[in-house]
């Protein structure tokens, strides 16, 4: 198992939000601003429970990322749990999450609860 969240979002608001809703529930978290980052640091040793990704971001997408993950491109398992979290909520979009390899898909705005149960049910399995 892993440690803890990875939290991957370019809005400063929302990485503070998540990191404070996860922290309160137990999880260490770790975020980054981007995806170039969080593909940098899963190129190390840490290896999260479960990752939450934005999808647009600058750099790095968090569809390109995922794929990055699934394919085994990145020093983590390409199982790792993954839950896109976005602003795209039209049906095409969420399809093209899952076709890439989401665990689970949420769109902004989001209930904090919500989240906080499917972070549960995967970071948990």
């Amino acid at each position: 198992m892993g440690e803890g969240i990875l939290v991957v979002d370019d809005d400063e608001v929302i990485r503070q939000l998540l990191t404070y809703r996860l922290e309160g529930a137990g999880y260490a978290v770790r975020v980054c601003e981007d995806g170039r980052a969080a593909a940098d640091l899963l190129q190390t040793d840490y290896e999260p429970a479960l990752a939450i990704f934005d999808v647009m971001m600058p750099r790095l997408d968090g569809t390109r990322l995922l794929r990055m993950v699934r394919n085994g491109e990145l020093a983590v398992s390409p199982e790792l749990p993954v839950i896109m979290l976005t602003s795209r909520g039209q049906e095409d979009h969420v399809l093209e999450g899952f076709d890439s390899g989401a665990d689970d898909y949420v769109t902004k705005p989001f209930r904090a609860q919500e989240l906080l149960a499917r972070v549960n049910r995967y970071a948990n399995a």
